[in-house]
């Protein structure tokens, strides 16, 4: 009986070793923890979409730019710049019925009804069915595209890749490019903010990106000509009276670092050329810029020194994504010690913080900040601040998804998402459902990814991809406005070993397996382990 037992023992013993991998508890138990609160990112993101659906305009079946007085119209710059694409991203992830049906139709309504100059938007007027105004502004035309290319459809190619959405954005570009005459006379259209600086700055991003997307030199030729325009000494930016740091006015000084990382893998003469002008500007912008936590003022005036607006910008990251490019590839240590004392002060100084007054858009523009330089610098102090304060974001949100009732209601969601994707590495669950709770956490050697359901439930764990490369084609991912960092990704040429609480899950992968998703079911109440090395 001795001899039985102690043979029975002995195969319980082996068969729990090959069946219940050796797993960190500890990484367990934070990956549980990230995943709700990415669910309660995603969960809040798809109520946002749901609740601005039932705002539609009935006719046209378009959403409006506000809920108070821009209720009655669509506008390029608000209505497709800054909601619809980011409830695009939203369905794509979370309901793709919801996103080849009514998000498919939106794009299809909006280039039949508001392109106005071959594919290039205008505002619409719901009640008129036509467009707002009868006469023809080319400027605001202009700005319009330029937002709903760079600040809409950029983020959303970035992810999403190969669409009906991507095909939007090129025509668009490519019909832009017939009037440069008027992105160098931006100056005569004051009727919104910096709009010279605002549409060259966002041109330069999105030229910069779609040159390494499409490989064409005529995208690239048309970004220089817009750089020679500020960095050869026609306009000196380190020298003008009013340099506007926040939002609309930061799109140059990240405009112009994209292409000077840009020409550093293609045209070196030219790098050489903008390199004095360019650091002329941001030691500037360093030298008067800040207040004495590091973080930018909204307005300044280079010429005297003076500090025009000394509120600090909601957008601090989006300049210091400039600093830091132009760190990844001239190695300025003085540009990368901004950044990282851009975040000593927030945990201690900026919480609950009004960074636009009452509005959620600052804060979803500050805590897009502090993510995509986590990616980069993972500050532990940072973290504390992300996950502060996307709470106070989130309890922004009223009981029928709408958020503040106006275009900026996007970046909620755009921020959101970002979020969630970063407290799940990146992975994600095809169909998704509520219910189904997805959370990520990486150690020094491998990535864990727990996965929870209240009901059964089948489908596929998808992995994200290098997207810096496998859509955009850089040469390296420097960070971006807008863009939805990486966190844990798999190449398609490499090997994966993976172990899991599920015996018929654990194996070998190709990097291609993990990306095209790897089936499993869940039943009710049982929780999935998933360890990738």
């Amino acid at each position: 009986m001795n001899r039985l037992y102690f043979s029975l023992f002995f195969f319980f013993v082996l068969f729990s070793c090959e069946t219940q991998p050796n797993f960190q508890q500890e990484i367990i138990g934070q990956a549980i923890e990230n995943g709700k609160q990415a669910n309660e990112g995603y969960v809040r993101s798809l109520k946002f979409v749901e609740g601005w659906l039932t705002k539609t305009d009935s006719a046209s079946g378009l959403i409006p730019t506000n809920l108070n007085k821009g209720l009655d119209i669509w506008e390029p710059h608000n209505s497709a710049a800054d909601n619809y694409p980011f409830m695009v991203l939203t369905a794509y992830l979370l309901n793709k019925d919801l996103y080849k049906g009514e998000m498919l139709d939106m794009l299809k309504t909006e280039k039949k009804l508001t392109s106005r100059v071959n594919s290039l938007p205008d505002t619409y007027s719901f009640s008129k069915q036509n467009f707002k105004s009868d006469e023809l502004e080319m400027g605001k035309v202009i700005f319009g595209t330029s937002e709903y290319i760079k600040d809409g459809l950029i983020p959303l190619n970035e992810y999403i890749g190969k669409s009906p959405w991507q095909d939007r954005m090129m025509e668009m570009l490519d019909d832009l490019s017939e009037h440069l005459v008027y992105l160098e006379n931006m100056e005569e259209f004051s009727y919104y903010h910096a709009p010279a600086e605002e549409v060259n700055g966002e041109m330069l991003q999105t030229l910069a990106r779609v040159y390494w997307m499409t490989g064409e030199q005529k995208y690239l030729d048309w970004a220089i000509k817009i750089g020679d325009y500020y960095m050869l000494g026609e306009r000196d930016l380190a020298e003008i009276e009013y340099l506007r740091i926040r939002d609309h006015g930061c799109e140059i000084i990240s405009g112009l670092s994209e292409l000077y990382v840009t020409l550093h893998f293609t045209n070196q003469e030219k790098k050489e050329e903008y390199k004095e002008s360019l650091y002329k500007l941001l030691d500037r912008v360093l030298e008067i810029g800040r207040n004495e936590d590091g973080i930018f003022y909204n307005a300044i005036n280079p010429k005297t020194g003076e500090i025009v607006d000394e509120k600090v910008v909601d957008n601090w990251g989006y300049v210091f994504d400039a600093y830091y490019s132009v760190w990844l590839v001239d190695k300025k240590e003085e540009y990368r010690d901004a950044v990282l004392n851009g975040f000593t002060k927030l945990f201690e100084n900026y919480r609950n913080y009004k960074w636009e007054g009452e509005s959620h858009d600052g804060y979803a523009d500050a805590l897009e900040s502090g993510i995509n330089l986590y990616n980069r610098e993972p500050v532990p102090e940072l973290k504390k601040w992300i996950d502060s304060e996307m709470k106070v974001m989130f309890a922004m949100q009223q009981d029928d998804g709408i958020i503040g009732g106006w275009h900026g209601d996007g970046n909620f969601a755009r921020t959101a998402i970002m979020y969630s994707l970063w407290k799940t590495q990146g992975a994600h669950v095809f169909p998704w459902r509520s219910d189904i709770i997805i959370g990520g956490e990486k150690t020094e050697n491998q990535i864990y990814i727990v996965i929870t359901a209240e009901n059964d439930w089948s489908g596929k764990l998808v992995f994200d991809a290098q997207r810096h490369k496998t859509i955009l084609n850089l040469p390296i991912d420097y960070p971006r406005i807008n863009q939805f960092p990486e966190w844990f990704t798999a190449n398609e040429n490499e090997e994966y070993l993976i172990e899991s609480s599920q015996k018929e899950i654990s194996g070998k992968y190709a990097g291609k397996e993990l990306l095209e998703g790897i089936p499993f079911k869940i039943k009710g109440g049982e929780k999935l382990v998933v360890a990738v090395h």
